[in-house]
Order: C-alpha cells, then sequence, then structure tokens
C-alpha cells in the first residue's frame, strides 16, 4: 500500500501541479479521446479498467447494440472470474432500442436498472482495483461511435478507496440505484409498445444512401450518381493508367464496390461495346443491374450471355466465362468486338477457359478486378497484367474509408471434451456432440447479431459436420440448411434467397461461399474450423462486410480450438506478413489497427491459445518463406530484394536471415538464378545480416553505408552524420561501433564465420574498408548492391529506435544486444545469464513464466508489483552479503545502470522487452529461503526494482496474464 501511495501522489504531482515534475508515476490524470492517426481511442481504456478490476458500475444514458458488442467478450472473462457489475441507463428520449436491453439481459454478470430521472445524461464509469479506483468521466456513451471514432473528451482519474471524490460518485450512484426498477424480460415487452408509437410518430424520411435503393430510367438521372471518395482516387489512377497502357488491376477488398467502381470507369471511358465477363450466373444479374444504375439507358442495351441466354448484340454485355469460352461462342464474336472488357474476380484466370478467352479477344482496354491477387496456386495474376495496379485498397484502409460495413470479431473458445480441447485431429463424433451443439448455440446467442433477424452464415471444417450440424439447430428450433459442393447452383441461389427474405436463420457450408456470394444483409459469420489460411480467413470475414439497411454491423464469431495454424487470425485481421513473431504477437494484444468502429476481441482463454500457436510454429520455415518471395516476386516482376519485402509490407528480412546467413544464401537455397560472390564477400553479407539488419543501432548503417559510397570517410565527418541523424556521439558509443566493424567485439565462433579480417580500419583519423572489401565493390556489382539493400533495409527498420539512446523503451532485445548497445568491450552474453554488473551497467534478464524450468518456477517468484515496482531475486545461494549483490544494491551510489529486461515466457525465443532503468528500493532489499529440487534451501536475495518510467499498460498485462505454453 505504501508503495501505491507514493505512486499515486507522485501522479497527482504531475498531473495537478507541475507537468515537469519527473515521476514514474502510472497513475497520473489522463484526457481520453478518439485519436485514429495515434491508433488512440477510448475503448482501449475502458476495456483494460475493465479487464483487470475487481467490480465496475457504469452510469450511462445511451447504449447501442454495437457498443455492448465491444465490451461483451471481457464480460464473459470476468463471469468466468467470478467478477460482477452494474449498468445504470434509462430511455432519455427513446434513444435505446429494446433489443439492446434483450441484449443486456444475456450477460449473467451484470445487473441493469433503469432510472425514470427526466434527462438523465451521465457518462461514467467506476473500477474497482485491489488498491485503488479509476473513474472515467466525460462526454463518451456506451456506444461504438463515442467509444471509437466521435471526437470525445473523457478524464481518467485514479483515487484511494478513501478519497472524497470516489465516494461523490459511488454515493450519486447508489442513490439513483436504489430509486431505479430493474430491467427484466416483462419491462421490456412493455417498452418495445411505447417505443415502436414513439418511433412511428417521429420517423422522418430517409436520405437514401448508396445505390441499392435508387434505379435511375435515364441517362441523365444515371448521371446524378457521383462516385465516392475511393472511387474518385481510383478513377483517377485508371485514367492516368489507361493513357499508357493497354490492361491494369484493380484489387479491392470485399464489399468496397469493386463493381460500382468498374461501371463509373465505363462510364467515363464511354466503349461502344463492352464485355464484363464473371464466374458464377448468380452474379450476372446483379452486375448487369448495378451498371444499369450507373449508366442509365435503354434495357436492350444490356444484354447476358449464360445458359440459354444469348444476347450477344447488347452494348454491354454480361457473360460467365463457361458460356463464352465454349469455341462455337467465341467463334461468334470478333477478336475486337469489344473496346473494353472486364474481369470480375479475375485471380481465377489461370484457368485454361480465361485463357482461351482473354488471348482470343484485343479489346482496346482490359481490366481485371478481385480482392486476393495473393494465391495459393502457382498463377501469377500480376504478371497477366502485366503487373499494372491501376488502384488498390485493403481491408484496413476499407474500414477506415466507412466503406464496409463495421464488424466485430469475436475470438472465442472452443469446446473442451474431458479436459481436452477440439484440436486439428478432432473426430467427426467430438465435432458434432450434444455439448458442442449446446456451446455453439450460447456462443451465437450471447454475442449475437446487428438487426431484427439473424441472418448468418456458418463455414465448417467438413461436409459431413455441416450436414449433422444443420440437422441438430433444426431440432433445437433454429431455420438452417446445409449446402456443399454437391448441391446445385439453383439449389445455392434458393437457399441464398430463404436466407435473405428470413426464411432461413443460418446456411452451413464448406468453403463454397468464400468467394464469388453477394449476401449484403448477412449479420453473422460463424466460424467453425480452423484457419487454413489469412486468403480463405478474410474471404469469409468479408462475406458479411457488405453495407445493409438491415444491420448496423457484423458479428464475426470464431470459434478457437487448439490448432496449430492459429497464429494465422492475428496475420489475417491486421494484414501482417512479416512472419515475425513479436509483430504478430503484438497485433493480437494491441488490436488498435481495425479503424472505424469494429473491433477484434478474444475471449481470454482463446487468445492464450493463438499465443501458444504463434510460440509453437516455426514461422521462418523454408515453404513459408518461399511462398511468400513467390507472392512479391509475382507482384514486383522480379526477384526481390531485402528492402522490396520491407517496402510492400512482406516479409520482415529477419524473418530471412534468422534461418539463413544472409539473402544471398537463401536466393542459393530456392535455387534463383542470380550472380555469384566469392567466400569472403559472403561472410561479410552475413557479418552485417546478422548484425546491423536488424536496426537496433543506426550507428553501423550509417558509417557502411557512406563507406560504400565514399570509400572512407573522416571521423569528424562521421559525427556530423550521426548528429544530422540525432545520433549519440559519445566516445564510448563510437568505440562500440568500431570494435562490431572490426570484429573484436565478437567471440571467436563469431569472428571466424564473418571472416576473421577487420572490416573496417581507422587511420590518420579516417575509417575506411580493408583492401578485400573495397576491391569487391568496385569488381562485384551484385555484391554492392547487396550490400545497399541491407544498409537500406536497416535503415528503415531502425525507425523504430531511439538512436539518442542506448536503447529504446519496450522494444526487444537479446543479450548480445545488450551487451553491444550498452558499450561493452565483448560479447559476454553466454555467460550473463540473469544478469552481469560490467563497465558501471548491469543488465537484468527475466523470463516471467518459467514453465519449463521446473526448479525454477518453484526458487524464484519473480513478479510485478505494480506498472513501476518489480519484486527481483537474485541467483540461489546468495546473500545480502554477496558481492554481486551488493553491487546491485548500491547501484545508484556506484553510479551503475541498472537496464531491465524481461520476456514472457521461453517461447518468445531470445529477445527480452526492454522495460527501461530500473533503481533499488534499499528499503526493501529482503533475504529469503528457496527450495531446490531436492528440497534443499538456499539462500536468495529479493529486491524491489523501481522503473524509471511506468511500464506501458498494454504490455504490462501481457506479461503478467499467464501463458499455457
Amino acid at each position: 500500500m505504501g508503495n501505491f501511495l507514493r505512486n499515486l501522489e507522485d501522479s497527482l504531482q504531475k498531473g495537478f501541479i507541475n507537468q515537469n515534475f519527473i515521476t514514474p508515476g502510472s497513475y497520473k490524470p489522463q484526457l481520453l479521446v478518439n485519436n485514429t492517426a495515434e491508433n488512440e481511442n477510448v475503448l482501449s481504456t475502458l476495456l483494460d479498467e475493465l479487464e483487470h478490476c475487481e467490480n465496475f458500475l457504469f452510469s450511462v444514458a445511451f447504449i447501442t447494440e454495437s457498443g455492448l458488442a465491444t465490451l461483451k467478450a471481457h464480460l464473459h472473462d470476468l463471469k468466468l472470474k467470478g467478477i460482477r457489475g452494474r449498468i445504470l441507463t434509462s430511455t432519455f428520449l427513446q434513444f435505446n432500442q429494446p433489443k439492446v436491453f434483450k441484449e443486456l439481459l444475456k450477460i449473467e454478470n451484470v445487473k441493469v436498472r433503469l432510472t425514470d430521472i427526466k434527462g438523465f445524461h451521465s457518462k461514467g464509469y467506476i473500477f474497482q482495483h485491489p488498491t485503488h479506483y479509476s473513474l472515467i468521466v466525460g462526454s463518451s456513451n456506451l456506444t461504438s461511435h463515442a467509444l471509437k471514432v466521435n471526437y470525445e473528451w473523457n478524464i481518467k482519474l485514479t483515487t484511494h478507496e478513501n478519497g472524497e471524490i470516489i465516494h461523490h460518485f459511488k454515493n450519486q450512484f447508489e442513490d439513483v440505484w436504489g430509486k431505479s426498477r430493474e430491467l427484466s424480460l416483462q419491462w421490456i415487452t412493455e417498452y418495445e409498445k411505447i417505443y415502436v408509437e414513439t418511433t412511428e410518430m417521429t420517423k422522418m424520411d430517409k436520405v437514401i444512401e448508396g445505390f441499392e435503393e435508387y434505379k435511375p430510367s435515364t441517362i441523365e438521372d444515371a448521371l446524378k450518381i457521383t462516385p465516392n471518395k475511393m472511387q474518385i482516387e481510383a478513377l483517377q489512377n485508371i485514367e492516368i493508367l489507361r493513357n499508357e497502357k493497354d490492361k491494369g488491376l484493380i484489387i479491392s477488398a470485399t464489399g468496397t464496390g469493386k463493381t460500382y467502381l468498374s461501371a463509373f470507369d465505363v462510364r467515363r471511358y464511354a466503349p461502344k461495346k463492352m464485355l464484363f465477363i464473371v464466374h458464377r450466373e448468380q452474379i450476372l444479374q446483379k452486375a448487369k443491374s448495378d451498371f444499369k444504375t450507373i449508366l442509365g439507358g435503354y434495357d436492350d442495351e444490356y444484354g447476358i450471355l449464360s445458359g440459354t441466354i444469348r444476347e450477344n448484340n447488347a452494348k454491354y454485355l454480361f457473360a460467365t466465362i463457361q458460356s463464352l469460352s465454349k469455341d462455337n461462342t467465341l467463334s461468334q464474336f470478333k477478336p475486337e468486338e469489344f473496346d473494353y472488357i472486364l474481369i470480375d474476380e479475375v485471380h481465377k484466370a489461370g484457368a485454361a477457359s480465361y485463357r482461351k478467352v482473354i488471348n482470343y479477344f484485343k479489346p482496346k482496354f482490359l481490366m481485371g478486378m478481385t480482392a486476393t491477387p495473393e494465391r495459393t496456386d502457382s498463377f501469377n495474376i500480376y504478371q497477366l497484367f502485366d503487373y499494372n495496379i491501376a488502384y488498390e485498397i485493403r481491408l484496413q484502409e476499407a474500414l477506415e474509408e466507412d466503406m464496409l460495413c463495421p464488424f466485430h470479431y469475436f475470438g472465442v473458445t472452443d469446446l473442451e471434451i474431458d479436459g481436452v480441447l477440439i484440436d486439428d485431429t478432432a473426430q467427426f463424433s467430438k465435432l458434432v456432440t450434444e455439448e458442442r451443439v449446446t456451446h455453439i448455440i450460447d456462443k451465437i446467442e450471447y454475442y449475437g447479431y446487428s438487426g431484427s433477424k439473424v441472418r448468418g452464415l456458418m463455414f465448417c471444417s467438413r461436409k459431413d459436420e455441416a450436414k449433422e450440424l444443420s440437422k441438430r439447430l433444426n431440432e433445437k428450433g433454429y431455420k438452417t440448411v446445409a449446402l456443399t459442393g454437391d448441391d446445385t447452383q439453383e439449389e445455392r441461389i434458393k437457399r441464398v434467397k430463404q436466407l435473405e427474405e428470413g426464411e432461413l436463420d443460418y446456411i452451413l457450408t464448406v468453403d463454397i461461399f468464400n468467394e464469388g456470394i453477394d449476401i449484403p444483409s448477412v449479420n453473422q459469420v460463424v466460424m467453425l474450423r480452423q484457419t487454413q489460411s489469412s486468403i480463405i480467413f478474410i474471404q469469409q470475414l468479408g462475406r458479411g462486410l457488405r453495407k445493409h439497411n438491415s444491420k448496423d454491423f457484423v458479428a464475426i464469431i470464431d470459434f478457437i480450438g487448439n490448432y496449430k495454424n492459429n497464429y494465422l487470425i492475428p496475420v489475417a485481421l491486421s494484414g501482417d506478413q512479416s512472419q515475425n513473431k513479436d509483430n504478430i504477437r503484438r497485433k493480437l494484444k494491441d488490436t488498435s489497427y481495425i479503424k472505424g468502429v469494429s473491433t477484434v476481441i478474444f475471449e481470454s482463454i482463446a487468445r492464450e491459445h493463438i499465443y501458444k500457436s504463434i510460440n509453437n510454429t516455426k514461422l521462418t520455415n523454408l515453404v513459408l518463406l518461399k511462398e511468400a518471395f513467390e507472392n512479391l516476386k509475382n507482384r514486383i516482376g522480379r526477384v526481390p530484394y531485402l528492402y522490396d519485402f520491407v517496402i510492400n509490407n512482406s516479409l520482415d528480412p529477419i524473418a530471412i536471415t534468422s534461418e539463413h546467413e544472409n539473402y544471398f544464401a537463401f536466393l542459393k537455397k530456392i535455387k534463383q538464378e542470380i550472380s555469384q560472390i566469392n567466400n569472403y564477400e559472403n561472410q561479410v553479407l552475413t557479418m552485417l545480416s546478422q548484425e546491423i539488419l536488424n536496426g537496433k543501432r543506426k550507428h553501423e548503417i550509417l558509417l557502411v553505408q557512406d563507406l560504400v559510397q565514399n570509400g572512407n570517410l573522416a571521423i569528424d565527418n562521421y559525427k556530423k552524420i550521426l548528429l544530422q541523424n540525432k545520433c549519440r556521439t559519445d566516445d564510448e558509443t563510437l568505440k562500440s561501433v568500431y570494435r562490431v566493424l572490426n570484429l573484436s567485439f565478437f567471440t571467436s565462433g563469431n569472428t571466424k564465420k564473418y571472416g576473421s579480417i577487420p572490416l573496417i580500419s581507422i587511420e590518420n583519423e579516417t575509417i575506411k574498408f580493408n583492401e578485400e572489401i573495397h576491391k569487391s565493390l568496385l569488381e562485384n556489382s551484385f555484391f554492392k548492391q547487396l550490400m545497399i539493400d541491407i544498409v537500406n533495409s536497416g535503415l528503415k527498420k531502425s525507425n523504430i529506435y531511439e538512436c539518442q539512446e542506448k536503447l529504446t523503451l519496450f522494444q526487444k532485445y537479446s543479450r548480445k544486444d545488450a551487451c553491444k548497445l550498452l558499450n561493452w568491450d565483448q560479447d559476454e552474453s553466454s555467460t550473463m545469464y540473469g544478469y552481469k554488473v560490467k563497465h558501471q551497467t548491469c543488465p537484468i534478464f527475466v523470463t516471467y513464466h518459467k514453465h519449463d524450468e521446473v526448479e525454477s518456477s518453484v526458487a524464484y517468484g519473480d513478479e510485478f508489483i505494480d506498472q513501476n515496482l518489480f519484486k527481483w531475486y537474485s541467483r540461489s545461494n546468495r546473500t545480502i552479503h554477496s558481492q554481486e549483490v551488493n553491487k546491485i544494491i548500491n547501484a545508484v551510489k556506484n553510479n551503475t545502470e541498472i537496464h531491465f529486461f524481461v520476456k514472457k515466457d521461453n517461447g518468445e525465443g531470445s529477445d527480452f522487452y526492454y522495460l527501461g532503468e530500473a533503481k533499488p528500493d534499499i528499503n526493501n532489499v529482503t533475504e529469503e529461503k528457496m527450495t531446490d529440487k531436492n528440497g534443499k534451501l538456499l539462500p536468495v536475495v529479493t529486491i524491489n526494482m523501481q522503473f524509471d518510467h511506468a511500464v506501458d499498460n498494454k504490455l504490462y498485462h501481457y506479461l503478467r496474464s499467464e501463458s499455457i505454453v
């Protein structure tokens, strides 16, 4: 408690008295706002408080289904921990819909009451923690817009339980709570009658948005429809491309209006005759209708070519590839018949039927459209269009531009049978047990959907599962049907129509609806299968992303079992293709990359199973690296360099060099035809790839960059370059840089691997490469390009590191990195273990969850006390009088810097998060006893370490959360 009070006092000093007060306090008052540019929103703080509280009180006037959906997974986790809360709300202005009250009733660990206070308009959130209360008060109601995108002001305060302010708020809450009525189904039934009457009386004509409800009859009317912001930009790009090229590719996320975009371009281009090719008849009529909406004109100008319909003379012809590719059909057209040809879902163009049609026609302009250009097959869609990308908009951008229906993704835990979670090898019988059906129903009912009636798609792992689950759900009162590849096109169309018209609740399917199906009214997507690829994941999620006036959002309910490919879920949602485990972990714990009001939330157990998958999967195996290489090569039309991966948001170069000595070695391994380098050149590339490519210290990169360009560099000029780049220029850092590049820093094994010869020498205050490198740079352009590539990639990666500091807060470092960046003479990582005092520095490394170290898990109780304080254990068999312990206790007096590093568990590899400098609390040094594996008592010293900076909130809770690995 003493530590907490001291921390709170420091925080209040900084927040209310002196903003320049230097304090590690983590409880300072905060203004909470929604700032898309900084990935900040009110919701993230609200969820964090909710996740770690002991109970909570909300007093909010307005609640929406979407706003409540953002909390549901966290409320579920709190229920498992036995934590309850209360929500006070009202019917002020008839804002709250009856359905949201029904949703509130589903949350068993939350009591809800309604106040009749006239003008009830409060927005306050109170969270009780073991040592304190947190209070958020301001302008944000419990709506997704108020919590994620609207311009809002909210203040977050922290108070001791005896503080006057919290008692004012709690007393006010309890006073109104005591006079309010309890939410019940009976009350909702009565409210529905009043709500309907009220809303009917105040109903206003709705402004038509989009094109679905507006069907112009003339060209003049059609011209009144104008493209949106994204479409305007895309049309400009297409026009620029068309001035130089005769073909182009549009890459546009599912639901972003590719058909309308193409229709706008056709309207602008005004062809004498146009051909639109699709792969399914189901899409044909909709495409024709959309084009008529945009272009206007007479009905007979629009024709269909499919099955028995042959309206070949139409100005705008819409054809299925199956009918068009037949010899007797294709021969009816001249190769130059169409000025403009559009191919929908053009990633399918690798099929013989498409190639046949594409090779036959000679249009003035050929446009291809796809949401998924990256293919799991070997077809290169980019090459087909001569690498001409006219426009590209991916999922995150589309969400930010409000082009898609918002979604709430819920990663939920699949069923556990006899203590075993469903996994990749689960038998069919386990997938359709009564327990699993009940579990599925519980989750789809709890997480719900937007709108008056569910219209859902369930993706199953196998045909027999889909059919049996459909049968079981029907027995429970749902109206469902299973559709598989065995069903005819007519049957599919019939069932989709039934879903749209409310005659079905769910269609259960296996892959056939991944793409090429348009059901805008779908308001719930249920994933009952493991994620096999990020492409398929996004295709299935995309089935619900089309906007429709019957829904405000779509619920994505993903049942996460013990699947080896779980790591693909954060990869797919974030679009992160780096194959960097730490990047993927960060995307799992911080989902602020999801723009707009959409959210991604995992139940805690499901999240831990994804962490387990990340830890247990080798993301740098050759198959995955080669696949990423081929995708990028296809996209840019040549063998990529490392820098190409960086700027195209593809592989992290470190993913390659962690498995291969350098990029040249990787290219050889995958049998690429490349120029050659000699053995020493290869060793130099290995050294630069292993030691400077990661960008953790920019100094070496800047020096190598200048030497490659100019051959030599005066030390004074080098210092100027460092100053220009805002880097440290102290002598100790410069000496460390020279030791790295002359190889004296490294162990004998690494020195030999790096060629044994110093890369640089210093003469007459001038730095230069050795003669071998100098000669190679002059004679081998490929070697020079590979060196430049490492420099460019390293510089790009260095942007996340503070060059003015030795180490950057909350970034990850290995023991070897610590030796290097703390300016040690040599790499002593092999003998550092948990800590080592040297050169007036002491790096301390802690593995927080020691699962596979049985002795350590018994012996060491290293733990966070709070975000500012860590209880740290010395090695065993040490006392307060041990020399090494004394050095740490007296670190401040001896002017020794203590640098603290922590990783969650050994599954994270050799890198640790840097938590900054720490100071020992000399008043909290204790000698304790620990038990070794033989039951023997050994002395150990514990010291409370005070961090100079409070640990980042998300990182703090991530490190502390229990690991199931």
